[in-house]
């Protein structure tokens, strides 16, 4: 397999703004990636098109002097792009009463690793058997644990889980056996008013 890197080094821009557009063209053929790179807005996107262009140019040398054959740029795809933090810069910019503040300028090393691969084998990812949690985990009395069917036991009881132990005619069904249900906020609960006694006597 044929590989070539190119490695564009003090970029003005940091790492972590050369990421977001790295991303964009991580795994994809040669030529898509540069037409991506031609319409993206973000200025390190030029830098790294250079740097692209270099790697292409670097494989096409390799082949025609190694190997003596013609390579195409339709053949290549990237196959690894990174930035890493280069050295920063510190400045100071006057700032109002006597002050100053401090401007750290960053740069970043662009790296781009084009190679000769098939491009479906390069993006092809292995899935668990099972769907995405996996196959199913025996449980106990060889019930399947993750799939099985949770007990759901009537009257509410904590947990759901009905241990068969024999309940009274007159239980409720509503999860508070033995006990009145908490009331609700409202005008219906509340105890009746009752009329006030006057304190005067009955007659003058």
């Amino acid at each position: 397999m044929l590989e070539a890197t190119a490695t564009n080094r003090y970029v003005r821009t940091s790492a972590q703004k050369a990421k977001l557009v790295l991303d964009l063209i991580r795994g994809k053929k040669a030529a898509d990636a540069l037409s991506i790179l031609r319409f993206t807005k973000k200025s390190i996107a030029r830098d790294i098109e250079k740097t692209l262009r270099s790697a292409i140019a670097n494989a096409v040398l390799v082949a025609d002097r190694n190997q003596k054959r013609r390579l195409d740029e339709e053949d290549l795809v990237v196959s690894a792009c990174f930035a890493g933090q280069g050295p920063s810069q510190k400045r100071v910019r006057p700032a109002p009463m006597g002050r100053a503040f401090r401007i750290i300028r960053r740069t970043a090393h662009i790296t781009v690793r084009v190679a000769e691969e098939d491009f479906g084998q390069l993006l092809s990812v292995d899935r668990p058997v099972g769907g995405e949690d996996g196959p199913a985990e025996p449980g106990r009395d060889g019930v399947p644990g993750r799939q099985a069917r949770r007990h759901q036991s009537p009257g509410g009881r904590i947990g759901g889980i009905d241990d068969g132990a024999p309940r009274a005619e007159n239980a409720r069904d509503d999860g508070f056996s033995g006990c009145d249900p908490p009331r609700q906020g409202g005008d219906e609960h509340k105890p009746p008013a009752t009329a006030r006694r006057s304190s005067r006597p009955g007659g003058i």
